[in-house]
């Protein structure tokens, strides 16, 4: 058995980031960055450096991150300017220029004493706005607003193992949000990424298929299979989760 992040980690590396303009041979220029990319914080000693699903190791090289909070593996969406390659011992040296903290999730089992707890309520999602990378289930959404306490959103998987790794091939997961009854009519983006090591596969495993109450189609389930799995952001470009209320 394999943990998932490795059934993802050759599509990863084959996924091509997007710059503006640029030319290994010559070298990064100030202007060239990226598109919002998905990553995961690693702290080092007293700093911290992103493992970035499409680039790898990026050491920031700001002076004026002394704002941010560093938590070891918190999942964040990010744009940045490349400077340099290989850059001692990281695989690029990076200039910040966006970072954004996404709510980062375990998968959960779902029981009949979970059941409410969990709910079914309907989401907005887009197509392509579900990805895989780096180990994680990465979604964004439009949230309709609570007024007061947080909607729950969660990625579950059945208690019984042979109902998870059904014998078509595919880790079968199901969304589950829960609104409480509170909505107020206000949408921001959401976000949430849910690490999926926890996941045992086999090499015959052909990918995931996830059950969801869509706010447009109804339940429904999408299909990630192994070869179509990437990390680019399809609809959202500099994503403001500043609003978003989620646990």
């Amino acid at each position: 058995m394999k943990k998932l992040h490795w059934l993802f980690m050759a599509i990863c590396l084959a996924v091509m980031p997007v710059l503006q303009s640029c030319d290994n041979d010559e070298g990064y220029s100030i202007g060239d960055f990226t598109p919002p990319l998905w990553a995961t914080v690693r702290v080092t000693g007293n700093a911290f450096y992103l493992d970035c699903d499409a680039w790898g190791t990026l050491w920031p090289v700001n002076t004026d991150m002394g704002w941010y909070n560093a938590v070891d593996g918190q999942r964040v969406v990010t744009v940045f300017n490349p400077l340099w390659d290989n850059y001692e011992g990281y695989d690029h040296a990076v200039k910040l220029l966006h970072l954004q903290d996404v709510l980062t999730k375990e998968v959960e089992t779902l029981t009949p004493e979970t059941e409410e707890e969990f709910g079914n309520d309907p989401v907005l999602i887009y197509q392509g706005d579900i990805t895989i990378s780096g180990g994680y289930m990465n979604i964004f959404f439009l949230q309709n607003l609570p007024s007061k306490d947080k909607h729950r959103i969660s990625l579950v998987r059945s208690q019984e193992d042979d109902a998870l790794y059904d014998d078509d091939g595919y880790i079968h997961l199901e969304l589950r949000y829960n609104d409480y009854d509170d909505l107020t009519g206000r949408r921001a983006y959401g976000a949430v990424s849910y690490n999926l090591n926890s996941l045992d596969i086999t090499a015959e495993t052909k990918g995931i298929k996830l059950k969801l109450n869509s706010e447009k189609n109804g339940e429904v389930e999408v299909t990630f299979d192994r070869e179509s799995t990437d990390s680019n952001m399809k609809n959202v470009n500099n994503p403001d989760l500043s609003k978003m209320r989620l646990k």
